[in-house]
């Protein structure tokens, strides 16, 4: 019924670049139940996501790589059906927990809906894309897996120890996402979309970006060091390392010709590089914070 075209478009393997938030969000989560941690896994990595990627595939329509699909195949009309199925399973699949978190999985998927829907398009917004895709896939999807792990709603939105954390997520978010727009920048002019890197050139992107990483940095920092766990923040650093290196040395190439290595191939090795370390951390921070091995 679906073409294999569709599938692809979905992305579901890509779930894993923003499986460091549900980790990090497992961290802090008081109610552990296995249960609740397979749905909302499943919720959000095999259906809300690739939901996404699929609806704004389709009103994007890119002839050009997109994250995860070096060459993506061309769209047909089954994919807008496809993930309005996946949206619809997810929210389902959410109201198991409880009504409020699937609340809050309507609530994101709309807001993504919005980023590429023609009536709306926010990707034709640079700053108000940036703040908007930062803000939810950072922090308000940190307080939606945080309330569907621990069987809570919107409240958690007013909660300090769910919101600060969360927007540690966003702030980390704010650096690395326009690094996501690099090699786009031809097919988003063609199109007259106006992303953030498009708006700040590709050198502006990395400085802009060197920017809020720093922030970022500061800012787990004083989260770590303010909860009294120094072994945090140095397991931090030493996830982010091989990041920032990373980073530099494709900023140095970027400063010799902007033009040949500001691409797909580079811009997925950072994607797979500050998930996989980011993945690592926050999966042995949940250990250490949670101190589950010691309680099974």
């Amino acid at each position: 019924m679906f073409s294999l075209s569709s599938w692809k478009h979905l992305r579901i393997p890509f779930s894993f670049y923003l499986l460091p938030v549900f980790i990090f969000a497992l961290a802090f989560t008081p109610n552990h139940n296995p249960e609740r941690m397979v749905l909302v896994f499943i919720t959000l990595h095999l259906f809300l996501y690739p939901s996404s990627n699929g609806y704004n595939s389709y009103f994007d329509k890119d002839e050009g790589s997109i994250g995860g699909l070096k060459n993506p195949p061309k769209v047909k009309k089954n994919l807008y059906f496809l993930s309005l199925i996946f949206f619809l399973a997810s929210i389902i699949l959410a109201a198991c927990i409880n009504i409020s978190f699937a609340g809050m999985v309507i609530v994101y998927g709309l807001v993504s809906m919005a980023y590429s829907h023609p009536s709306i398009r926010l990707k034709k917004m640079p700053y108000i894309s940036w703040v908007v895709a930062g803000f939810f896939q950072g922090c308000f999807t940190f307080c939606m897996a945080y309330a569907g792990l621990s069987d809570f709603g919107f409240e958690v939105l007013g909660k300090s120890h769910v919101f600060i954390p969360g927007l540690l997520t966003s702030i980390m978010l704010w650096g690395s996402y326009p690094l996501t727009q690099v090699y786009q920048h031809e097919e988003d002019s063609r199109r007259g979309d106006q992303t953030l890197s498009l708006k700040l050139g590709i050198k502006g992107t990395f400085l802009f970006s060197s920017i809020w990483f720093l922030f970022a940095g500061l800012a787990f920092a004083w989260f770590f060091v303010d909860k009294n766990q120094d072994w945090a923040f140095y397991g931090f650093l030493a996830a982010m390392l091989p990041v920032i290196l990373y980073f530099y040395v494709w900023f140095w190439f970027i400063r010799k010709d902007e033009n040949k290595y500001a691409n797909y191939t580079w811009a997925m090795w950072m994607n797979r590089i500050s998930a996989t370390a980011l993945n690592i951390f926050f999966f042995w921070y949940f250990l250490e914070n949670t101190q589950i091995l010691q309680v099974i």
